[in-house]
């Protein structure tokens, strides 16, 4: 940990697919969690001692218990979580949309361990908690009622879920698509409603309304929105859902989700990515973020003592007893898929019946693509033993938008395969293998992927390459971004074991 001083910062503050997020701070500590989706664990938790230097610390759903993602298409599982700090606790909100509902659970410690599931029988997604100074917990989450679609809110007993009044409708937004993301806080004596609306794609923004009441009514910020680049040529779109912090010199700051598409017509594929920005307060007292509503990639940092966490290695030899927390599951994994110990200082992987094309739990470990420019290279000690078996390294957006390197048997010979399986459309490179291990290689770029692979000593051999945009969310759909990872596949059932003795991910200057 290095202590510094800083002037500027630069957008995302977390880079890659980490949206939705959530912040609170504890005295001179902040804490951030975001989505997850169907990857698992559930829930990366992040600290930071400055907003803007950020380091995970754990997850915050780490059983099958907590989080049953069996089946669950990518991007269902879990919505958007709100973190919160009461009275020494730790409570994370938030929604699994594949089953279970609403719930929270709640620790002592950040990093957990977290307890398990606690329900909360009001319907809807991105749930939301304000604790109240008189001991009242007001819960929010957006759904359609009796009184329409809009934000509804109720109170609950934190100790049970327990629901202690009826569900009323608080607030339908300002108009926009989709009103969302509800946050409730308490300033100065006035309740302020922040929302999301427009969507979580261009038109996205953030709005606000206050009340003296919790119940309102509520009235809506004559500023409104107060964050968008709907209408802006930026490099940042879609900014919206967001989360509002006051620091703990008096300064008060945003956090939410943006995109960066790489070229016109726009295009990303990173997903969406957590951003910062400054609010500021009118004459009236209403909060505006950023610059009038907008934000930059590069801009001046908070007047905190800056604090840089030490940088992991690029390179993961997999020595440890435990994964790092770069790194996730498709759904809930298989035990009999992967080990640490199998063959100690290497990440054994068993191929199983599922493959990338089809919603299940595959031999799967991943992490996420945060940079547009980077190298990423395994090796992989692999002799596969039965026909169409094999491991290697995929780019993962979901089952239909997908590229593959990986070793496997053809025919009875072992050849390395390049495949790109985009929708309906489907094409393969292969080449002869010898025995023995190779490191597969895969050269990120803004608009292209390359892949190449190399034996002993010889030479690199590029297979093919992909165009990026082929993985992005406006071609492919959903709410995730790609995640790069080491898979293994086995027809026939439990395959033979696929070694990577170790991974790196190497980002460079874009």
């Amino acid at each position: 940990m290095a202590t510094i001083s800083m002037t500027t910062y630069s957008n995302p503050v977390i880079p890659g697919f980490y949206p939705d997020p959530s912040i609170c701070r504890v005295e001179d500590d902040y804490y951030l969690v975001t989505s997850s989706f169907a990857y698992y664990p559930g829930v990366p938790i992040f600290h930071s001692k400055d907003l803007v230097n950020w380091r995970q610390i754990g997850h915050c759903l780490t059983s099958e218990q907590q989080l049953p993602l069996s089946n669950t298409w990518i991007s269902g599982g879990i919505y958007a979580p709100t973190i919160r700090y009461h009275d020494g606790w730790f409570y994370m909100v938030t929604t699994n949309v594949s089953g279970g509902g609403n719930f929270y659970v709640r620790s002592q410690q950040p990093e957990g361990p977290w307890s398990e599931r606690i329900a909360v029988a009001q319907d809807g997604i991105d749930p939301s908690l304000l604790f109240d100074e008189d001991g009242s917990v007001y819960f929010q989450s957006t759904c359609s009622g009796d009184e329409g679609y809009g934000i509804y809110q109720c109170e609950i007993d934190i100790s049970t879920g327990k629901l202690l009044t009826t569900s009323r409708l608080i607030w339908k937004g300002t108009g926009g698509a989709h009103p969302e993301a509800p946050h409730l806080y308490k300033i100065n004596g006035l309740y302020y409603l922040l929302l999301a609306e427009g969507g979580t794609e261009y038109c996205h923004m953030v709005t606000i309304a206050r009340s003296s009441a919790p119940y309102g009514p509520y009235e809506a910020c004559p500023h409104n929105p107060i964050l968008s680049h709907r209408s802006l040529k930026s490099s940042i779109q879609a900014t919206g859902h967001a989360d509002l912090v006051q620091a703990h010199d008096g300064s008060w700051w945003a956090v939410f989700l943006g995109i960066r598409p790489v070229s016109y017509p726009y295009r990303h594929h990173l997903g969406r990515e957590t951003f910062l920005a400054p609010v500021s307060w009118t004459a009236d007292g209403w909060p505006i973020i950023g610059n009038r509503g907008s934000v930059e990639s590069v801009m001046e940092a908070p007047q905190l003592t800056e604090v840089r966490w030490q940088t992991n290695s690029t390179r993961d030899d997999f020595d440890d007893s435990t994964l790092g927390f770069d790194w996730v599951f498709l759904r809930n994994p298989d035990p009999l898929c992967w080990s640490l110990t199998d063959a100690p200082g290497n990440l054994v992987l068993r191929g199983n019946v599922t493959s990338l094309d089809e919603s299940g739990a595959p031999a799967f470990v991943g992490r996420r693509l945060r940079h547009w420019t980077c190298n990423i290279s395994a090796l992989l000690n692999f002799e596969p033993q039965h026909n169409g078996e094999e491991a290697g390294l995929t780019l993962f957006m979901n089952e239909s938008y997908h590229y593959d390197l990986a070793v496997m048997l053809k025919e009875g010979r072992k050849v390395i395969v390049f495949r790109r399986t985009v929708g309906s459309l489907r094409t393969e490179h292969t080449l002869e293998c010898s025995e023995g291990p190779v490191i597969l290689k895969i050269e990120a770029q803004p608009e292209w992927f390359h892949f190449k692979i190399q034996q002993d000593q010889s030479n690199v051999l590029e297979l093919g390459s992909g165009e990026s945009h082929l993985l992005s969310t406006e071609v492919a759909g959903g709410f995730t971004g790609v995640i790069v990872a080491m898979y293994a596949v086995c027809e026939t059932g439990q395959g033979t074991p696929a070694c990577f003795d170790w991974f790196e991910y190497e980002p460079l200057n874009a």
